[in-house]
């Protein structure tokens, strides 16, 4: 069986805590792998995909304990209960004030949620001839200031066939793998609570910079955002089209629109990255509709060696203005998938 899963010791924190264990699936013949660090956040640490007979890095993240814990770009971060940011870290629900510890000083505002860096557990892992799957989990009691709402969030990472994606591509080589990041958060509280999720991973081409690039974007609604990045209305809507990178600053969100296809009924949008230098075109997916990955934040950082393409299922702040907001009944769950490929 071509696919295997593997461990290694990824190193201690300087916490003084057992060195954390990174989790290797892999694709033996094709030598394309991931790795997440469960214990930190239940992170996706690196991707490796083929294109042809070249291996592609695809993704930045910290190289070592030490960095996990100084990193302040929430590199690979699973984003829950909220993505984004909250004005000041509060918010009103449902007859109560709510008010978020703030780790955004600068702006003054609650961002990411507050799972990363929190240790999940890996529920199970399973092997296939067709993928390898690691699934890790997150129990949360209430206990952080501010969301008082228990759930449980699980996340499931598959290096998977390519052509078994669920956009329903019939381009992909059964012989090429991809990434699928699959979530479902459960209210397991007995109030109802604001939900909502995203991905915050940083993407590359082998190190490129982002200026040979280009990005091709869904239609889509941009987000107007002030100047603490908060949202003020909306800009007329953009059709799907392609953005030369070179000396473009992005830190854009917007609200996306489906892309059709006869051949999956199930509505997905696609974002696209090409590298201008070689073709290889890596290729972010997110299903759409209903309480789904609606939504989009693109970013480049000052040093132009990455650009993070954040699927979510909500608008930035959306525990205030409900663009996007899950409400969740206790016993519901917000659930979605991502996936990553290369063509």
């Amino acid at each position: 069986m071509p696919f295997q899963i593997t461990t290694q010791p990824f190193g201690p924190l300087p916490t003084g805590t057992e060195p954390l264990t990174e989790y290797i699936l892999e694709h033996t013949e094709s030598g394309e792998f991931i790795t997440v660090l469960p214990a930190f956040g239940g992170i996706l640490r690196r991707l490796v995909l083929r294109k042809g007979h070249n291996l592609f890095p695809l993704i930045q993240a910290p190289e070592s304990p030490q960095a996990l814990l100084t990193d302040e770009s929430y590199a690979s971060a699973i984003l829950y209960p909220f993505p984004s940011r909250i004005r000041h870290g509060i918010y009103h629900f449902e007859g109560e004030d709510y008010a978020l510890k703030m780790n955004e000083s600068k702006r003054d505002n609650a961002m990411h949620g507050f799972v990363h860096g929190r240790e999940f557990s890996v529920v199970s892992q399973e092997i296939t001839p067709t993928q390898a799957e690691l699934v890790v989990q997150y129990n949360y009691t209430g206990d952080t200031a501010g969301y008082p709402f228990p759930f449980a969030l699980t996340v499931i990472y598959k290096l998977i066939q390519a052509n078994l994606l669920p956009n329903g591509s019939s381009s992909t080589n059964d012989r090429m793998c991809a990434l699928q990041v699959s979530y479902s958060a459960l209210n397991t509280g007995t109030t109802r609570c604001p939900a909502a999720f995203g991905w915050h991973p940083y993407f590359t081409l082998s190190d490129e910079a982002v200026d040979v690039m280009s990005l091709s974007l869904p239609t889509r609604k941009p987000v107007i955002l002030d100047e603490q990045m908060l949202p003020q209305g909306w800009l007329a809507s953009e059709q799907a089209g392609v953005i030369q990178l070179r000396d473009e600053q992005l830190d854009t969100a917007f609200a996306i629109e489906p892309t059709s296809d006869p051949a999956n009924p199930e509505p997905f949008a696609e974002t696209v990255l090409t590298s201008l230098n070689t073709g290889v075109q890596l290729i972010v997916g997110q299903k759409t509709g209903e309480n789904k990955l609606n939504y989009l934040v693109c970013y480049t950082p000052a040093r132009r060696d990455s650009i993070a393409i954040e699927p979510l299922t909500a608008n930035v702040d959306a525990f205030n203005n409900g663009d996007g907001l899950t409400i969740l009944n206790p016993g519901e769950t917000l659930s979605g998938t991502i996936w990553v490929r290369l063509e």
